[in-house]
């Protein structure tokens, strides 16, 4: 009897695996070995560093997409966001309202952060007290974020004047701790604060709540306005992150920054395994799937199989593909 329990016991863990948790791993590891078998290069130190680098705004931005549509939310303004939010920082970069290069980029770190904020606050409150679907806000907003960009850079692009903020600002991007880019490091540190608020504390379980079922979640007390409107603040703050590494890249901001990385930021939070009707999220999940993506367009600059130019295509086919797999797994 006891070989009959412990034998029941041993197998439970299998049979209770979460497919769609370990998918996004498995597919990584996938593309991995099929990279290498592509191209010997791929498993190259500097190609991987270089991938793990490039992923780090899209990968920032979905763990914030990951506390919005969790909760049953949708953000389209998130690429446009974050045009805006890079375009006012750079702004005040040039404006030199504060002395010394590292105090300036610091007030202007702190400006881009409280922008950000305030930019999801505005897409959370008109969502929550509007009671208007989160598609139509965001779609809106998007509209919005993008033309203020435009206005900003008068049609052109907004780049960072001095030489001197420029070079002091290029380590935050291109710099690292012990051998570990700098970006790499940043997408961890938000994994980690990101998975510690929506697995351990209170607001993380009325995240998922409300996703779940509103009516339920109002019922129990929780307040469904106030859990989706600071979602979109998180949202706000994980584009503001990303934007903060983003700048010292290239120095500017131009009217094409951020376009399509809502798509990319949805793809890869579908992708990781949360539910895009709400109720399901996985922080890691959500940072694999934006490997993946990167991992993805990588292949295909590495090889001619597909023409890079097609790799927003690959993307919006990846989507539909992730979409009818975690339907599929969910029956299950």
């Amino acid at each position: 009897m006891n070989n009959i329990t412990a034998t029941q016991t041993a197998r439970r863990p299998l049979s209770d695996i979460d497919l769609r948790a370990v998918a996004p791993f498995v597919a990584l590891a996938a593309l991995l070995v099929f990279g290498a078998l592509i191209n010997p290069n791929f498993l190259g130190l500097d190609n991987l560093t270089n991938v793990a680098t490039r992923s780090a705004f899209i990968a920032i931005i979905a763990v914030g997409a990951t506390f919005v549509i969790s909760a049953g939310g949708l953000d389209l303004s998130v690429g446009s966001m974050a045009a805006f939010v890079a375009g006012t920082m750079i702004l005040f970069l040039n404006s030199g309202a504060v002395s010394g290069d590292t105090g300036m980029i610091a007030a202007a770190m702190l400006m881009a952060l409280a922008t950000g904020a305030l930019c999801g606050l505005a897409n959370g409150l008109i969502t929550t007290l509007g009671r208007i679907e989160p598609f139509i806000v965001t779609l809106g907003t998007m509209g919005i974020f993008r033309a203020l960009t435009i206005y900003l850079a008068e049609g052109g692009s907004i780049a960072i004047k001095s030489q001197e903020l420029r070079a002091a600002y290029r380590p935050i991007y291109f710099g690292d701790v012990l051998g570990v880019p700098i970006p790499v490091i940043v997408i961890l540190a938000v994994g980690i604060i990101g998975a510690f608020i929506f697995y351990r504390t209170r607001f993380g379980r009325h995240v998922t709540a409300v996703g779940s079922n509103e009516d339920v979640a109002r019922y129990s007390g929780i307040s469904v306005n106030r859990v989706r409107t600071l979602t979109y603040v998180i949202q706000g703050l994980c584009v503001a992150i990303a934007v903060l590494v983003y700048v010292p890249r290239l120095g500017a901001a131009t009217p094409t920054t951020g376009l399509l990385w809502e798509l990319q930021a949805i793809t890869a939070v579908v992708i990781g395994g949360t539910a895009l009707r709400g109720g399901v999220g996985r922080i890691w999940g959500t940072i694999c799937g934006a490997l993946i993506l990167e991992v993805v367009g990588n292949i295909m600059v590495l090889s001619d199989l597909v023409s890079e130019y097609l790799i927003g295509a690959v993307q919006g086919a990846i989507i539909i593909i992730a979409m009818l797999i975690q339907r599929s797994l969910g029956r299950r």
